[in-house]
């Protein structure tokens, strides 16, 4: 049995009334360690609202609520944690703004800016992607040797991102991912998003 966990991420766009339907049957497939809302391009005032209307669901669930990009957001509103990129505010940004939550940090495929994460204090390190993704345009190309380095010589946990889907995600699991970060994988599934978060919690199994 791996100890790898699912964390889900938000489609790019959506109804924050419309979504809650898909988010409650996906929470409800099995065991889902964290769910970042991930909206590029939508105000603050849209990203509060969404916020509002999903995190009590999330954390009802026992499930973590990470928002992407903004520290300053989520101590506002109350989420366990942030996710940052590069361009994004800095770690350290991150921490004063959320001296209890958890902070993620986007790596891509550079062991360098990782050691730099989990040497900083990040409580889980980020790469990819992995395979192609239409969720975003990746930056990088990550090899899954990566994963497999990772976790041999650091402790801090590593998701693998970037277009991964119940059919291409056991060689990330195998390789040593703690968790794998899925999003149309889920929400695009054939099935459904209950069956999916099923079918990847028995691919951990």
């Amino acid at each position: 049995m791996s100890d790898c966990r699912l964390y889900l991420i938000s489609p790019p766009k959506l109804s924050a009334a419309n979504f809650l339907g898909p988010l409650r049957e996906a929470l409800a497939g099995g065991d889902v360690a964290s769910f970042q809302l991930r909206l590029k391009e939508a105000s603050d005032d849209e990203i509060r609202r969404a916020t509002d209307t999903l995190r009590p669901v999330v954390q009802a669930a026992g499930c973590a609520f990470i928002l992407n990009d903004r520290p300053d957001l989520a101590a506002e509103l109350g989420c366990d944690g942030v996710h940052i990129g590069q361009e994004d505010a800095s770690y350290a940004q991150a921490r004063v703004a959320l001296p209890n939550g958890i902070i993620g940090v986007t790596c891509h495929d550079s062991r360098h800016l990782a050691m730099e994460a989990g040497e900083a204090g990040a409580d889980y390190v980020a790469f990819g992607a992995f395979f192609p993704t239409h969720t975003k345009e990746p930056k990088s190309k990550a090899d899954i040797e990566l994963l497999r380095w990772w976790s041999e010589v650091m402790v801090v946990p590593c998701v693998a991102i970037g277009g991964v889907t119940i059919a291409n995600a056991r060689p990330l699991v195998e390789a040593g991912a703690d968790f794998l970060a899925v999003s149309a994988g889920v929400w695009e599934h054939a099935d459904g998003p209950r069956d999916a978060v099923r079918q990847f919690n028995a691919l951990f199994a």
